[in-house]
């Protein structure tokens, strides 16, 4: 691992980052050399910058050679990755950097021309029939951020044992300084640029997964944001040509890297939202809809009663399926063989509502990636019919065409929802309701505390020392009637020790006697240890007090 005065000695090292190098605070130079970027659950995420611990040219070569060994190993004949990038700073270069790396191995790459969704980069890997994919993103993180995602030949993120073995050709580079960068007109011939041919195919995919194409959409307004990401303008166009009726906060909608005219750009943060539901309240708009930087996030905001009203992603979900579900059910499309796919820390309220129409629910560790593994598993099988994957943290899949979450599919959906049940004089609100209804109340909140650098780190690991090494008995005064234990793959009820068949991860997940339940565990891309909580109750009421109390009881835990 290369040290702060080989990069300040470094022949030709890009000017920006030596700026950056030499204006640096002495914490910012040992947080950036101490250790070295790492794939976590969605790729390698980190700062941009100058170092070992830094996203910048030398890093993203290094990771990216790595993946192209792992792509030759795989013995596939004349190999192709195709690559895609969003509005982030250095997105375009880093997506060129991993094309001429690729070409000196002899790989083929196929490089989109301008930004794209990263969804559409898990479509373009399976139509153009790739060994691979990348993209350039750091999903909903600050514009301080960048990231590397990499893809197998189905579409979806490499898993945890691919990963391994990309680390292990990675790790044949001591230095990341070590990289050239030079190639001939006979390995620059090996990239090729694409465009339109695959936007195309890409949205009349996305307009298939349509239910209820002749639902009236005359009364219903939209309001949508891409938050300066990939999502515009083909987001705009699908609901267009759909027949939506869609007012674009233009203010948000060309590609800045530095988020210039929203306060965040996650649809995690209510702060989001603001310009969009100023939009809203001047067009009379029934929904408003987000996307993240990269395209493969959703966010909800229904007008009910007046009043714009936030939704997570679990609510997102939970309306979603029963959309789909009571849709197919009246027109007879129901397969008895259907299969949803959620995560260990998405709310039971949606495997609860699938349970009424007789559709069975798996869970998966968090990472989209193990919702794309299970769809190829099914495929593979015979044994069932994908019908939607979706996770808490706003990302849903509807048609396994792509095998990513895909906020453009979506969108689609949930407007053809709203338009639906408008039709109903219900609102997607309504909706959510008479779910609870048949299943009980549920409320979720998911709690990220932020630890930055080596000190946060080891305090998040302490964290999850300190409850491992706790017999938890009560939380908040409910009786804890079971622990599950990821890391060992361990669930204990009842004093009794049973096998949990899930990949070792760390996560620690706590269930109540009243049916709620907490997890936590550490994120896989930012220096956060997240806590999700999802309490069943009679009202809402009684859930928002039951989660603050539990939320109480975690914090003194914690602390």
């Amino acid at each position: 691992m290369a040290t702060q005065q080989q990069w300040l000695d470094k022949q030709g090292l890009d000017p920006r980052l030596l700026e950056q190098l030499e204006n640096a605070s002495q914490e910012t130079v040992y947080d950036s050399f101490y250790t070295r970027l790492e794939f976590g659950t969605a790729g390698m995420r980190g700062l941009l910058g100058p170092g070992p611990n830094r996203m910048n040219i030398y890093t993203v070569g290094r990771a990216n050679i790595g993946y192209g060994k792992y792509i030759l190993s795989l013995g596939v004949n004349n190999p192709k990755v195709a690559i895609a990038y969003d509005n982030r700073h250095y997105s375009s270069e880093f997506a060129m950097v991993c094309a001429k790396l690729l070409a000196k191995l002899g790989i083929e790459s196929y490089v989109f021309e301008t930004l794209r969704p990263t969804p559409e980069l898990s479509y373009a890997v399976r139509h153009l029939n790739c060994a691979g994919g990348i993209v350039i993103t750091a999903s909903h993180n600050p514009k301080e951020y960048n990231g590397y995602k990499v893809y197998d030949e189905t579409g979806c993120q490499l898993t945890p044992e691919k990963i391994e073995q990309v680390i292990d050709y990675v790790s044949e580079i001591d230095n990341e300084l070590d990289v050239d960068f030079d190639i001939t007109k006979e390995q620059e011939a090996l990239i090729h640029m694409i465009s339109k041919e695959i936007d195309e195919p890409y949205k009349k995919e996305v307009l298939q997964i349509q239910l209820r194409p002749e639902v009236l959409k005359d009364n219903l307004t939209i309001v949508f944001t891409p938050q300066h990401g990939t999502a515009y303008p083909l987001m705009v166009e699908i609901l267009h040509e759909a027949g939506y009726n869609v007012h674009l906060v233009e203010e948000q909608a060309f590609p800045d890297p530095d988020f210039v005219n929203t306060k965040t750009p996650n649809p995690e943060d209510i702060a989001s939202y603001d310009l969009a539901i100023e939009l809203a309240k001047k067009v009379d708009a029934d929904l408003v809809l987000s996307t993240d930087p990269d395209a493969d996030r959703m966010g909800i905001v229904v007008k009910h009663k007046g009043e714009y009203v936030y939704l997570t992603g679990n609510q997102g979900g939970t309306i979603l399926l029963e959309y789909i579900l009571s849709t197919r059910l009246e027109k007879g499309i129901l397969p008895a063989s259907g299969m949803i796919y959620n995560t260990i820390v998405t709310s039971d309220a949606g495997e609860q509502i699938a349970k009424t129409y007789n559709i069975k629910t798996e869970k998966t560790l968090t990472g989209f990636k193990f919702i794309g593994t299970k769809i190829k598993e099914l495929e593979e099988s015979q044994k069932g019919v994908f019908l939607m994957g979706y996770e808490e943290s706003y990302g849903y899949l509807l048609a396994p065409f792509v095998r990513d979450k895909d906020a453009l599919q979506s969108c689609l959906m949930l407007a053809e929802a709203a338009a639906y049940y408008q039709s109903k004089d219900m609102t997607l609100v309504d909706v959510l309701y008479s779910v609870f209804d048949k299943v009980g109340t549920y409320l979720e909140e998911t709690v990220s505390l932020t630890f930055a650098g080596e000190e946060g780190a080891q305090r998040i690991k302490q964290i999850l020392d300190d409850l491992r090494n706790t017999t938890l008995e009560e939380l908040g005064g409910m009786k804890v009637v079971a622990v599950e234990d990821y890391l060992g793959s361990v669930r204990v009820e009842n004093q009794v020790e049973s096998v949990l068949d899930f990949p070792s991860s760390d996560v620690l997940k706590y269930y109540l006697e009243d049916g709620s339940w907490v997890a936590i565990r550490p994120s896989g891309t930012e220096p956060k240890c997240k806590f999700y909580y999802c309490v069943k109750a009679e009202s809402i009421k009684q859930a928002k007090d039951k989660l603050e109390n539990y939320k109480l009881a975690v914090h003194k835990l914690t602390k």
